[in-house]
């Protein structure tokens, strides 16, 4: 044998120590057969977690928006209410005025030409009323118009009458938003 067989050989022996050495038995999975279900259980239960709660966020934003937007047109309906029962002698042009300036469709139209007479015979009669509101409720909505139910007491004086006398007014309101202006459009007296 020459030295170039030998050192053939002797590096074939040490590749198969070295190979016996480091062999290792075939891969053997360690994670149970259950694992793998589980982990995609997991994954579409967080998937489906982080959805709804999504979903829930932008449920309650919409449930906040339209709640602030009733509570506008409530609070329209209770203003437009004010202003019609509280009306003194001293201040009629003023207060008519006020009334008309959030009005806007029926209602506007039932005091435009009638304002002057009005405040006149407020004037001679020394009629003085300050309103409250005792309840107020929407009633329905229809896309830019909401009714309102609202119950107020006027508290009301005249020149032959010097102590004010309660009057308990229940009145339907139609609020409109027009131009993001919210008008009263009708006013009607509920029995």
């Amino acid at each position: 044998m020459t030295d170039d067989e030998t050192d053939k050989n002797d590096t074939r022996v040490n590749l198969d120590k070295g190979a016996s050495a480091h062999r290792r038995p075939a891969a053997v999975s360690t994670a149970p057969e259950w694992a793998k279900p589980v982990a995609i259980i997991a994954s579409v239960l967080v998937v489906a977690l982080v959805a709804a709660g999504a979903w829930l966020i932008v449920d309650r934003q919409s449930a906040n928006d339209r709640d602030e937007r009733r509570d506008a047109f409530l609070q329209a309906a209770r203003q437009t209410v004010l202003n019609l029962t509280t009306i003194g002698a001293d201040t009629a042009d003023a207060d008519v005025a006020r009334l008309l300036e959030g009005a806007t469709g029926d209602f506007k139209a039932e005091f435009e030409g009638r304002e002057g007479p009005f405040v006149e015979v407020v004037q001679q009669a020394g009629v003085n009323t300050t309103g409250e509101v005792l309840e107020a409720g929407i009633q329905n909505e229809d896309g830019t118009c909401a009714s309102s139910l609202v119950a107020s007491r006027a508290m009301v004086s005249n020149a032959d009458q010097s102590d004010p006398e309660p009057r308990d007014f229940r009145l339907r309101v139609t609020i409109c938003d027009e131009d993001g202006r919210l008008l009263a459009s009708k006013v009607e007296f509920v029995p």
